[in-house]
């Protein structure tokens, strides 16, 4: 890993944004990085745009502000797509992953994001396949596990398995599980 990766998550209220943040940086403190991870919200309904932040980093973080040039953008809800500028600030050679059933080409049209890299994941269907639900943070962190060789799935499952494993039943974290590696093996580059 490079000294630091600063992480941008879009999403709606209610999408686990914020939870998804949270858990890959308690799984970079178990790999023994640095991290932070907060979101960017307010007094939001449910179903608004949020944004949160991951910081990722082999040495200590002593920046304090939000992430204004990520090196990687995920996006868990493609009805943004064109309505947020979910590119604005992405480093030229960053990673721009996306939840939805387009090619990573389309995404790259709407978004106006040329250089860098596209993935792309139905998301929403593995959730919904899997869990139920369309709850998409834990296969976006699949996927997100794929796209950027910063963590491998059995790392983030383990994390899925401690962060989970007392607030859920052991049904309900398997079938996230699933949908993680489902989500990893699905993403497409483009």
């Amino acid at each position: 890993m490079t000294d630091m990766v600063e992480i941008r998550w879009h999403g709606r209220g209610g999408q686990g944004v914020v939870t998804a943040g949270k858990l890959l940086a308690e799984t970079a403190l178990g790999t023994g990085q640095y991290f932070q991870a907060f979101p960017d919200y307010g007094p939001e309904r449910m179903g608004a745009p949020i944004r949160s932040y991951t910081r990722l980093s082999s040495r200590p973080i002593t920046i304090h502000s939000q992430v204004e040039n990520p090196d990687v953008v995920l996006v868990l809800d493609s009805t943004l797509l064109g309505t947020v500028s979910v590119a604005e600030g992405l480093k030229e050679d960053g990673i721009l992953l996306v939840n939805t059933g387009m090619q990573p080409q389309e995404v790259r049209e709407i978004t106006g994001f040329h250089t860098g890299k596209v993935f792309t994941v139905d998301a929403s269907h593995i959730a919904i396949e899997e869990m139920g639900r369309e709850i998409t943070n834990t296969p976006m962190l699949g996927a997100f596990a794929r796209a950027t060789g910063l963590f491998d799935t059995d790392t983030l499952i383990e994390q899925v398995r401690h962060w989970f494993g007392s607030k859920v039943s052991p049904e309900i974290v398997e079938a996230n599980i699933r949908a993680l590696r489902r989500a990893a093996e699905e993403v497409v580059e483009g």
